[in-house]
């Protein structure tokens, strides 16, 4: 290869032992979002079920319901059965919370990788989804 010996081009570049840490840190944090996407949309999921169940519960006449435990279905008083899809529907939102928290928290993390990553190899790199 000929050329001055001073500049190097982005494939001679040079990755130091910190570069490989930043991008195996980065290549995990893509993974966890990619993991909390389908988490985020699983709990939205469940939160509109019991939404659509506690609906249905309220224009049910019925004073016993049947309500699944498990993989069976008991016999329980309407009032018990509220008060379970409340508190289950609660528990819910709040982990969805905590969810959208996470993946504001990697996508800042990745953002910040990247601009480290792209100013050292600049084009030698690609961290975009395609």
């Amino acid at each position: 290869m000929c050329g001055a010996q001073g500049s190097k081009s982005g494939s001679e570049m040079e990755v130091t032992w910190e570069d490989q840490q930043n991008i195996n840190t980065f290549s995990r944090l893509n993974n966890r979002f990619h993991d909390l996407d389908d988490e985020i949309k699983s709990a939205k999921e469940k939160c509109d079920n019991l939404e659509d169940a506690g609906n249905e519960l309220i224009l049910a006449d019925e004073e016993m319901v049947r309500f699944q435990i498990g993989e069976v279905f008991a016999h329980l008083p309407r009032d018990e059965v509220e008060t379970r899809i409340e508190d289950m529907k609660e528990a819910t939102c709040k982990s969805l919370e905590k969810l959208e928290e996470e993946k504001v928290s990697i996508v800042s993390q990745m953002s910040a990788l990247k601009k480290v990553l792209y100013a050292k190899f600049k084009d030698s790199i690609n961290l975009e989804e395609d």
